[in-house]
C-alpha cells in the first residue's frame, strides 16, 4: 500500500458529547488491536499535554511506543495565531510560537519529527491584514523554533485564515520556511465547493508542500427554522455536517487521492473521528469505523 495509515488519538479522546474516551496507554493498545502500526497523539489533555509530561514521562511514553512496535507519526498541536489579538498588548504571534517551540521539544523527545498546527481564526472587527500579518510573523517564528528541535511543522487547512488552498499556498510562499509543510485535507476544499477535477487540481497545486493528510468523511444535512407566523420553515443557508464512516459520506475522496498520486505523495494518511459520528460514540462503533478506514485506504491506494 503506497500510503501509511495512522490512527489519530482524538478519535478516542472524548472530543464530542457521547464519545468514548481512552487514556494514552489504552489508546495505544487499541491502535495495535485494530491493526494500526502508526499513531498520532493529541498534544493536549486528556492525552499528551506538555504540562503533564516531564522528562521521565516522555522517556516512558517513547519506550512504550517501542515496546508496542508503534510509530509515533506526528504530534498534533492546536494553535490559533490571532488568539487575543483583539486585546491591546497581547503578543499573539509570540505566544503561539512559544507553544509550538515547547511542543516541538516534546515531539523530538518522543521520537517524531512532525508537529501538526493550525493557522488562525478571523477576529471580527479587526483589520484583516493586521490579522494576516500576525499569522505570517507567528508562523515564521514557530517554524524557526521547531527547526531547532529538528521538527517539521504541518499546517492544516482548517482555521478561517487561508482556509482556501490558493490563499494557503500564497501564505506558505510568503513565510518561506523550509520546515513548514502542509497537512492538506479533502473535506475543507470539498465543503468550499471543489469536486471532481477541480478538487484533483487543487491537490496537485498543493502537492509540493504536502507532508500529511487526514481523512474524515461527512454528510451535509439541510437545516430549517420554523416560523410560527408563517406556519412554515425558512431554509438556513449553512447545512449541518455530521461524520460518517469512511466511504459512506459525500467527500470526493477518489478525486482527492487522484491528486495525491499525481503529486507523488505516498506518506502518512491519518484517520480521525472528531465530530458527532453516525452510530454514536461507543467503543464498538469507534472500533468498527476505525477498522473500516483501513479497508477504505487500501482500496483507494490501489
Amino acid at each position: 500500500m503506497p500510503f501509511t495509515p495512522v490512527l489519530h488519538s482524538v478519535s478516542y479522546a472524548g472530543a464530542w458529547p457521547g464519545q468514548a474516551s481512552l487514556d494514552v496507554d489504552a489508546f495505544l493498545r487499541k491502535a495495535v488491536e485494530l491493526g494500526y502500526r502508526s499513531v498520532a497523539l493529541v498534544a493536549k489533555r486528556p492525552h499528551v499535554s506538555p504540562l503533564d509530561y516531564d522528562a521521565a514521562a516522555r522517556a516512558g511514553l517513547k519506550a512504550r511506543l517501542r515496546e508496542l512496535n508503534l510509530e509515533l507519526a506526528a504530534l498534533m498541536g492546536y494553535t490559533d495565531f490571532t488568539a487575543g489579538l483583539e486585546r491591546p498588548g497581547i503578543p499573539s504571534a509570540e505566544m503561539n510560537a512559544a507553544y509550538v517551540a515547547e511542543l516541538s521539544r516534546l515531539a523530538a523527545d518522543l521520537g517524531t519529527p512532525r508537529l501538526r498546527i493550525f493557522t488562525a481564526y478571523e477576529r471580527p472587527g479587526l483589520d484583516y491584514d493586521r490579522q494576516y500579518g500576525e499569522l505570517v510573523k507567528g508562523l515564521g517564528m514557530a517554524a524557526r523554533a521547531a527547526a531547532a528541535s529538528g521538527v517539521t511543522l504541518l499546517l492544516q487547512n482548517h482555521h478561517d485564515i487561508a482556509a482556501h488552498h490558493e490563499q494557503l499556498l500564497w501564505l506558505l510562499d510568503e513565510v518561506r520556511e523550509p520546515n513548514l509543510k502542509l497537512a492538506f485535507d479533502a473535506w475543507s476544499p470539498f465543503l468550499q465547493g471543489l469536486r471532481g477535477d477541480a478538487l484533483t487540481r487543487a491537490v496537485e497545486a498543493a502537492g509540493p508542500w504536502i507532508g500529511w493528510t487526514t481523512v474524515a468523511d461527512y454528510v451535509v444535512q439541510p437545516r430549517y427554522r420554523y416560523d410560527p407566523q408563517l406556519v412554515n420553515y425558512a431554509h438556513a443557508e449553512t447545512g449541518l455536517v455530521r461524520a460518517v464512516p469512511p466511504g459512506e459520506g459525500v467527500v470526493d475522496y477518489p478525486a482527492f487521492f487522484r491528486g495525491l498520486k499525481a503529486a507523488g505523495y505516498s506518506g502518512h494518511v491519518a484517520y480521525e473521528m472528531c465530530a458527532v459520528l453516525r452510530g454514536g460514540g461507543s467503543l464498538e462503533n469507534l472500533d468498527r469505523t476505525a477498522r473500516q478506514f483501513l479497508t477504505f485506504l487500501k482500496d483507494l491506494g490501489g
